[in-house]
Formats: C-alpha cells, structure tokens, sequence
C-alpha cells in the first residue's frame, strides 16, 4: 500500500510493474491513439501508444515519445525508414481492439489484420490510417531526440493531412472529442469515457 510522502529513494525500490503500472497513472489521465506506419515485412503496422502531446499550431507540430530500442520497435524502425506516421484517435467502439495490438506480433503479421481493424490509404502518402477512427493525422518526420536520461525517443511530426468525421468541428474551431466518442487512458489498461463540462471564456486578469 503507498499513502502519503513518498520519496525518490523508495520509488526505486518498489517492485518493477508496480512501480511502472503507478508511475504511468500518476501524471493524469492521457490520449488514447493508434500509431500507423508501413513496415516492410507485413505491410501494415498498428501500435496502441498514449504519449502524443501537442508542440505547436504553426506550424502544426506534435510529438511523440516512443521507449528504448533495446528491443526492436517496429513502429519508430518504419518511421526512421519512411518519414512519416499517422495518428489516429480511438473511441469506445473500438477500444479492446486497440488495445490488443500492444501484443508482441511477429514483424511478419499486420496488427490490423490481427485485431480486426481496417486499414485507408490516401494517395501520395505510405502510412496507413485507421479507417474507424474519427480523428486522423498523418504526420511527417520533422525530428527525433533522443532522451539520453531513460533511452526513450521524442518524435516531433509535423500534421500534413487530417481527416475529421463530418459535425466534430465548431464554428471557433473546437473539436468535439467527447460528442465522437474518443477515450482517454490511465495507466497502462484502465480506459475510459469522457464528458464535457463546459467552455469557460477567454482567462485575464
């Protein structure tokens, strides 16, 4: 049981899952996305992933952090090959399908065609998106850095097609993720539904 102050020290002495399983929770609930990229063995590549974060509107720039290679990653290999990814939301409708493509397929498999998700391709760009979600982005490779402290890998994309189901967008340019059905994550398994609140007017002092 953790309760109360916590310091570093007895951070690093918890056991191994529990440790990751508590520290991914901790930072709050997260984006739910499907990674697409074109792998050279089996064509298509799907990864479940919950670290896309927003960098910029102009341009249009997200990042992504990927973990260490010290085990093949086929999703950062194919976009070091290609230049570029897609991102692409996930609802309630799909979510456990999801999910299932953090499984350890072999390079040979495509995880679309292993959980039952439809891959769509647009002309004049490699990556596959996932012709179920709401909410696509396919991305072009602006840059990668390495984060020496942990092994992992920020990948900066740059948003050079998007595709929104019809009725998602305002008149201000909001996006009705909750009205779509998007999910967020906790953790590593625990998802869930979201609802809007409200919008609150421009802050000043």
């Amino acid at each position: 049981m953790v309760e109360g102050w916590v310091t570093g020290d007895e951070i690093s002495k918890w056991e191994q899952r529990f440790r990751a399983a508590l520290i991914n929770s901790i930072t709050g609930f997260k984006p739910v996305n499907l990674i697409g990229t074109k792998d050279a063995s089996s064509g298509h590549n799907l990864a479940i992933m919950s670290s896309v974060v927003h960098l910029g509107a102009s341009p249009p720039l997200v990042g992504l952090v990927i973990r260490p290679d010290s085990v093949d990653r086929h999703s950062l290999r194919n976009i070091r090959a290609h230049g570029c990814y897609t991102i692409n939301h996930v609802t309630e409708s799909f979510y456990s399908k999801a999910h299932q493509t953090a499984a350890r397929y072999e390079d040979s498999v495509s995880e679309f065609d292993a959980v039952g998700l439809s891959p769509e391709l647009i002309e004049g760009f490699e990556a596959p998106f996932v012709a179920e979600s709401p909410v696509k982005l396919g991305m072009t490779l602006v840059e990668e850095v390495p984060i020496k402290h942990n092994g992992t890998h920020f990948i900066i994309g740059r948003i050079d097609h998007v595709f929104i189901d019809a009725g998602l967008v305002g008149e201000q340019g909001d996006l009705d993720l909750a009205g779509a059905g998007v999910i967020a994550l906790s953790g590593l398994d625990r998802y869930f539904s979201v609802n809007f609140l409200g919008k609150l007017p421009y802050a000043k002092p």
